[in-house]
Order: C-alpha cells, then sequence, then structure tokens
C-alpha cells in the first residue's frame, strides 16, 4: 500500500484527482465509483478539471434497496448531482435499487463487471472497518449480493434522511471478490473516527471482521488520510 498523507480534504481531492488524470493517461476505460462524503473534494476536482470522461465507462459500489434513482439519498442521484450531470461517462451503472429480486439483480451487476473489469476503483472506509456495504464477516469471495445492513451502518446513514426510520435497511453491493478483482484500489479516508479502522486495515491481521484488510493482499492500492484518520498508524 502506498499511504500519502494529506492536510485536509481539499488536498486530499487534488491528490485523489491526479490519481484519475493518472489511471486516464495510462489508458484506463473503466471507473470503479463511490458515494459518500470522503470522495465528494476528488470528484469536485474532477469536475472543475479537464479530464473527460465521455468515452469511459463507470461502475458504481453499491446503492440502496428500495428506492428509486430520482431519490434525493440514492446513490444515483448522489452521482448525478456530484460527477455525471457535470462529467458524463459513455456508460454509467448503478445497482437497480428497485429490482425486489435480490438474486437477480446481483447477478445481473455481475455481468455488467465482468464486461467492464474496472482499471481504477475508489473506496470510502466504514468506521468497521466495511468497504461498499460489505459489512464486517462477509466473504472475502462474495461477489455482488444483496446487504442486510447493520444498525450502526443505519444509523451512520440516517443524517441524511429526515429521520431513521426512512433508512432503507438493504442494499445491494459489489462483493469483496468483486472489488478486488479492479487493477487498481484508490481508498480515501478522513477524520479521527476513521483512525481505528484505518489502523485495522494497514497494520491488523487480514481477517473478515475487518473487510479492509483484505487489500493488505491487493497489489496496487493507495490511501489518502488526513493526519486524524492516520493518527494510530
Amino acid at each position: 500500500m502506498k499511504i500519502i498523507k494529506v492536510k485536509d480534504q481539499v488536498e486530499g481531492g487534488k491528490v485523489g484527482a491526479q490519481v484519475f488524470a493518472d489511471a486516464l493517461s495510462n489508458g484506463a476505460q473503466v471507473f470503479g465509483l463511490a458515494t459518500g462524503s470522503s470522495p465528494i473534494s476528488i470528484y469536485d476536482t474532477i469536475t472543475a478539471s479537464e479530464m473527460d470522461f465521455s468515452n469511459k465507462v463507470s461502475v458504481n459500489l453499491d446503492e440502496y434497496k428500495g428506492i428509486a434513482g430520482t431519490h434525493e439519498q440514492s446513490y444515483r442521484y448522489f452521482m448525478n448531482k456530484h460527477f455525471f450531470s457535470k462529467k458524463p461517462f459513455k456508460e454509467s451503472f448503478v445497482p437497480d435499487g428497485l429490482n425486489p429480486d435480490g438474486d437477480a439483480e446481483a447477478a445481473r451487476y455481475d455481468t455488467i463487471l465482468e464486461k467492464y473489469p474496472r482499471d481504477l476503483q475508489i473506496l470510502g472506509l466504514g468506521r468497521n472497518g466495511h468497504i461498499g456495504f460489505n459489512e464486517p464477516g462477509t466473504s472475502f469471495e462474495s461477489t455482488t449480493h444483496e446487504v442486510d445492513l447493520t444498525e450502526s451502518t443505519i444509523e451512520a446513514n440516517a443524517r441524511f434522511f429526515t429521520n431513521k426510520e426512512e433508512v432503507p435497511k438493504q442494499a445491494y453491493s459489489m462483493g469483496i471478490k468483486s472489488i478486488m478483482e479492479a487493477k487498481q484500489i484508490l481508498v480515501v479516508a478522513y477524520g479521527e473516527n476513521k483512525a481505528e479502522a484505518i489502523k485495522a486495515m494497514i497494520e491488523g491481521p487480514v481477517s473478515e471482521d475487518v473487510p479492509a484488510s483484505v487489500l493488505q493482499k491487493h497489489d496496487n492500492v493507495i490511501v489518502i488520510l488526513d493526519e486524524a484518520a492516520a493518527s494510530k498508524l
């Protein structure tokens, strides 16, 4: 893993955007994208740049189950707002949250991932070490699957909804095996509340109890951290 410490999210956005620029210059065609607060400064820097994705493909990590892509808290809506409306891709794939058949949606998305292998995958990091919606205990061999969200994840996401009861209880997520198939992985984490998870990811044993620890087995990972997130290394 290559660890890059930055002053704040603004600097992290510039460093992360350069990873995207380098990938483009190296011929990357498919970009795995993530939602959440951590990648926003990267997306803001990219959308203000001259980078062109109009002949590239994007594939998103995950989506809530049970809400439409037009819902303000859906991940499709997030991507449209922060990225696609300003820097469109030739094609952009996000799991279909309105597909009630979990097995069918997982199979459909795995077919997309097989057709479009990712050159670069960006990840945020959950406080419990989750990546995507792959909570502790998820098999390292998992592909796209339907996930029952943990109480801690529901509570963490409740701030985006009017009340906790509105937060979807399930999601569709790329599996850990799916994530590891990307040629390069970029992890972004800020804040002291991510410090324990960062330490476990980088220095702890590789264990399904800390899903992100599997990244120790990938040969091309860049980690962008501010001082607070890196404080326990």
